[in-house]
C-alpha cells in the first residue's frame, strides 16, 4: 500500500487536525473546536491530537491488535499522561478518528464520528462515517448558520451551540468522539474489505469531505481523479478554491470560513 498525506490549517489558528502513515496504516484525527470555551486542560487540542495519534500508531505496530483495541489503549495512555488536568470537564480536548490498516489481503477500517473513510471500489464508492452529531441540537445549529462567519453574532451563537453540544458528547443519547475515556472505543464503526475489491481509499477530515457532502461541488469520482492526478494537496487546493467563492458562509453556512483539512490517500 502506497500512502500520500497532506494537512493544512483552515486559517491563522494552529491546525487541530493530525494525519500520519506507516507502510500499512493511515490515520486522520480531527480535533473538536473549543469555540473559546474552557476545557479544563492546560495542553489544548493540537497537543491532544498529536499525542493520541502517536499512541494510536504505536498501538497499531502490533499486527494482531484490533483497531478498536488499539484505540482504547491509545485513549487510556493519553489520559494517563495528563491526569493533572480536569478530564471530567465536558469540553476536555476531543477528536474524531478515522483509520485504515492493511492486513495481508484485507483492509480494516475504523471511524469514530464524522471523519470518513471513503472506499473506491472497482465500480462504486462506499463512505464509512458516523453522522450522529448532525442531528444534535438542530435549533442551535440553525442559529449559528443564520449568521455570516467571523461576525460577533456568529461567534456568540457558536459558543452557545458548542456549550450545549458538550453536554451530549459521549453520552448514550448523543454522539461519541475520542476524549479522555477508552469507553469511546466501544462506539466505533469497524469493517473489513478485501484489497482485491478496491482501487484506492481516502481517509479524510470533514474539512475535505465537505467538498462533496456539504458544498456539492464535486462527486466522489471527481475527488478520486484529483487525488490520482495531483495528490492530497491538489484536493485541498480545490476545497479552498470553492470556499473562496463564499468567504462569509452565505451559500454554504458553516462554523469557519475554512476548516482544517487532512487527507491520507492509499493506493496499491
Amino acid at each position: 500500500m502506497r500512502i500520500a498525506i497532506e494537512t493544512r490549517s483552515g486559517g491563522p489558528a494552529p491546525n487541530e487536525d493530525w494525519v500520519a502513515s506507516a507502510p500499512s496504516v493511515a490515520i486522520v484525527l480531527d480535533g473538536l473546536s473549543t469555540a473559546g470555551l474552557e476545557t479544563g486542560c492546560r495542553h489544548g487540542v493540537p497537543w491532544y491530537v498529536a499525542h493520541l495519534g502517536g499512541q494510536l500508531m504505536a498501538a497499531l505496530a502490533t499486527p494482531d491488535v484490533s483497531l478498536k483495541s488499539a484505540l482504547a489503549e491509545a485513549l487510556d495512555r493519553v489520559a494517563a499522561s495528563h491526569r493533572e488536568c480536569d478530564l471530567s470537564n465536558p469540553g476536555t480536548p476531543s477528536a474524531t478518528v478515522a483509520v485504515v490498516r492493511q492486513r495481508d489481503e484485507y483492509l480494516d477500517h475504523l471511524v469514530l464520528a464524522d471523519s470518513p473513510v471513503v472506499l473506491e471500489g472497482q465500480e462504486d464508492y462506499t463512505v464509512i462515517t458516523d453522522l450522529r452529531v448532525d442531528s444534535i441540537l438542530p435549533d442551535l445549529r440553525a442559529e449559528v448558520e443564520q449568521h455570516e462567519t467571523d461576525t460577533a453574532e456568529h461567534k456568540e451563537a457558536l459558543r452557545r451551540f458548542v456549550s450545549a453540544q458538550r453536554q451530549t458528547r459521549n453520552t448514550s443519547g448523543g454522539y461519541w468522539v475520542a476524549s479522555a475515556s477508552p469507553e469511546a472505543a466501544d462506539h466505533v464503526i469497524t469493517s473489513t474489505t478485501a484489497v482485491k475489491d478496491l482501487r484506492s481509499v481516502a481517509v479524510m477530515s470533514d474539512g475535505v469531505s465537505r467538498l462533496v457532502t456539504e458544498y456539492g461541488a464535486a462527486t466522489w469520482a471527481e475527488v478520486f481523479t484529483t487525488l490520482r492526478d495531483g495528490g492530497p494537496g491538489a484536493l485541498i487546493d480545490t476545497v479552498r478554491a470553492v470556499e473562496a467563492t463564499d468567504p462569509t458562509g452565505r451559500r454554504w453556512p458553516r462554523y469557519k470560513s475554512g476548516d482544517d483539512a487532512s487527507v491520507a490517500f492509499c493506493q496499491w
